[in-house]
């Protein structure tokens, strides 16, 4: 299944793709005037120069890449972060930098995959009680260790 987004490209680069016929994600690339260099624990908005329109129902996911976590603490600090298909500005990243050492973002770097997905709208039916549970209340945790 696909869906058609419009999308203004001001980046410099190719469109996101997916690199994979199974993959779920597109690659975003730091679209910058001169690197950006992050200290451990520092966090920045890095914009990609690309600005969508998602259809209702649907929203963009920025999510971190596993590969640029993994090597260098590297990730999005509110993982996932969401687009909302009434939004028409520039698509930005929050990186993060978990590491103990400076971490250098470079112009055209794949800093965070993009996840195109569904949607529901929910409505609030209130209530007097809830039904019952074998898990019931337990919260953090509580369904064991292992």
């Amino acid at each position: 299944m696909s869906v058609t987004i419009k999308v203004i490209n001001k980046s410099g680069h190719a469109l996101p793709n997916y690199e994979t016929i199974a993959s779920a994600g597109m690659d975003l690339r730091a679209v910058l005037d001169a690197p950006v260099t992050l200290a451990p624990l520092e966090r920045a908005i890095i914009k990609t120069g690309l600005f969508i329109e998602l259809p209702i129902g649907f929203e963009a996911q920025v999510r971190p890449r596993s590969g640029l976590a993994a090597k260098n603490g590297v990730t999005v600090l509110n993982s996932p972060g969401t687009i909302d298909a009434d939004y028409r500005g520039e698509v930005g990243v929050i990186l993060v930098n978990l590491s103990n050492q400076a971490f250098v973002v470079e112009n055209g770097e794949r800093i965070a995959q993009l996840i195109i997905a569904k949607h529901e709208r929910a409505e609030w039916l209130e209530a007097e009680e809830l039904s019952d549970t074998v898990r019931g209340a337990g919260g953090f945790g509580s369904t064991g260790v292992k």
